[in-house]
């Protein structure tokens, strides 16, 4: 059998938050899934650290798990916290920055 997601525990609770850790001046990403329709990567920001400006070839949904992050979006700045999401339209430029230590669930949907 085909196993779909990668890189996490199967048939237990987990907390999302606890399956990526902190680096001392880095972003660390994990992939949990990637495939034509879809990408689910979690994500941990140091402070002061940030993924530049891009766009995506989809729709981005970010949920912070854990922090405070600062996204923009067209130029648009969002402070989000523990528990808050926003979209980020595909093929719209957008970035972000850990405005204090934080971590975040990406989904991307092509």
């Amino acid at each position: 059998m085909e196993t779909k997601l990668k890189n996490m525990r199967k048939s237990e609770i987990l907390q999302l938050k606890d399956e990526v850790q902190y680096q001392n001046g880095q972003v660390v990403s994990k992939t949990l899934a990637q495939n034509h329709s879809i990408s689910l990567t979690l994500f941990a920001f140091e402070k002061g650290e940030e993924i530049s400006t891009h766009e995506s070839g989809g729709d981005a949904l970010v949920t912070v798990l854990e922090g405070t992050g600062r996204f923009t979006v067209a130029g648009e700045e969002y402070v989000l916290k523990q528990g808050e999401s926003i979209v980020m339209p595909a093929g719209i430029p957008h970035a972000v920055f850990g405005q204090e230590r934080f971590k975040m669930f990406l989904t991307v949907v092509f």
